[in-house]
């Protein structure tokens, strides 16, 4: 029984510290690309900083605790009226969300750029931001309402 018990805590253990060193990276990763701060400066909000920061760190751990608990709140908002709309809601800030790092990362490689002077198309850059706007929300949306 003692040993049921220890290998349960060590694997807390385990499964906390590599929790934690990962968050760690993620969240070192964030504020290397400026991406807060860049928000932050865009907005002429700088004074809220520290807000910003604090809801990155919270949805961290609201994003940790979904997934840990994904299948039971699954069942719950299933068997709910309202689990189609917290579906969509929560689909629209995961939406936001990787849109945010893929511009980030775009911003800091300065992919898009190079691309479209090597590609002689600088006077279609809208079009060509549009057109990636819009093929990554009907991919999504082919993915979760079609199960593609």
């Amino acid at each position: 029984m003692w040993a049921e018990w220890g290998q349960q805590i060590l694997l807390a253990i385990v499964g906390l510290s590599s929790g934690v060193a990962v968050a760690g990276g993620l969240f070192s990763f964030i504020v290397e690309l400026g991406v807060v701060a860049d928000f932050a400066d865009r907005t002429h909000t700088g004074e809220r900083i520290l807000l910003y920061e604090s809801s990155v760190a919270l949805g961290g751990i609201l994003g940790n605790l979904l997934f840990l608990f994904k299948d039971e709140i699954s069942e719950h908002m299933a068997a709910g009226a309202a689990g189609g709309g917290a579906l969509g809601i929560f689909g629209i800030f995961a939406g936001i969300f990787v849109g945010c790092w893929s511009m980030a990362l775009a911003e800091i490689l300065n992919v898009f750029p190079v691309f479209m002077r090597r590609a002689k198309i600088v006077r279609y850059m809208t079009a060509f931001i549009l057109s990636v706007a819009i093929g990554k929300g009907l991919g999504a949306w082919l993915f979760f309402f079609r199960g593609w």
